[in-house]
């Protein structure tokens, strides 16, 4: 009997063609998140469930699906979706999809770098009110990058990545986090490590390459915003509830930070509305990944993911927490 594979939301061909391989395959009609009742009802005999990160993947879920449920593999590289400690306890393998978005998402964090600080989103809402502009020497006049401190928060794959492009530009590179990088990325970065406290206090620019987890929940602060410089730039391509949406606008609409880049939001798809009034805020619907090649190489990895749990291997890309 062909085991049942459910697909949360529509994926393309090319992963559907390794799940097809693998079982019989029931992709959700719903063009949008489920409500859990909705998943819960659609997973029910499943095998395998494909993931997207805004579903919610619990003991609940679990239960809803059935004891025969093999792997739960999430088309993403986060997983602050998955209580993962409740889903493997039943015996169910979680696997995600590392290292297909890196590039991806590294150009996406330097585009919205530069957007906020040459104010290009701003510009361009002015050219498409139809306002009137000529050309001057002080007429919108932005910063340049070059010489500037890029804070990293959490140099994994993503932040070395964004590290090595802005180097390019001529910055120089800061990090923080749970732990040191390797001296030899060290060395090829030309990187200094710093306490969460002194980059804060010194970086130019903070870009957030940090999982969200319960200790990096609403990292950005305002007691985190009032350690920053008042010309900095925040950019957050993580995750979004790793800021605190609220205490950012009222630090922006005071003065009190230069400017912010988010490509995620704490209650997606909802943004915090004040941030949509200031134009220091550069925002993108969570855009990190979203090329072809990519998101069609995530939802490759994430079906080839099940189809190797289905047939009794290792997956490549299992979760251990």
């Amino acid at each position: 009997m062909d085991k049942r594979i459910v697909v949360s939301r529509a994926v393309p061909e090319p992963a559907l063609d390794v799940l097809r391989q693998a079982g019989k395959v029931h992709v959700c009609p719903q063009d949008r998140p489920l409500t859990v009742p909705e998943l819960h009802e659609a997973v029910r005999g499943a095998h395998a469930i494909v993931t997207m990160l805004h579903d919610r993947v619990d003991a609940d879920l679990v239960a809803a699906a059935g004891p025969q449920l093999e792997v739960v593999a999430n088309v993403a590289v986060g997983y602050d979706n998955i209580d993962v400690p409740a889903v493997t306890e039943r015996g169910v393998i979680v696997t995600n999809t590392p290292g297909v978005l890196v590039d991806a998402t590294a150009d996406l964090a330097l585009g919205l770098l530069l957007m906020v600080t040459r104010r290009l989103g701003e510009g361009e809402r002015l050219l498409r009110a139809r306002r009137p502009w000529t050309f001057h020497l002080d007429f919108m006049l932005g910063t340049g990058l070059q010489n500037k401190i890029l804070g990293i928060v959490g140099l994994g794959d993503i932040g070395q990545v964004v590290a090595r492009r802005a180097r390019a530009f001529g910055m120089n590179i800061a990090y923080t986090g749970r732990r040191r990088a390797a001296a030899e990325v060290e060395a090829e970065l030309d990187a200094r490590f710093l306490s969460q406290d002194e980059l804060l206090r010194t970086a130019d620019v903070v870009s957030l390459h940090c999982p969200l987890t319960e200790q990096t929940r609403h990292l950005i602060d305002e007691a985190a915003l009032a350690t920053m410089k008042p010309t900095a730039v925040l950019v957050n391509t993580s995750r979004g509830p790793v800021v605190d949406e609220q205490a950012l606008a009222k630090a922006l609409r005071e003065g009190r930070i230069g400017g912010a880049a988010l490509d995620v939001f704490e209650h997606e798809p909802e943004v915090e509305p004040a941030l949509l009034d200031l134009d220091n805020v550069v925002v993108a619907p969570h855009l990190g990944s979203a090329t072809t090649e990519t998101r069609t190489a995530m939802a490759e990895l994430a079906a080839r993911n099940v189809a190797e749990i289905l047939a009794g291997h290792e997956p490549p890309n299992p979760v251990h927490r």
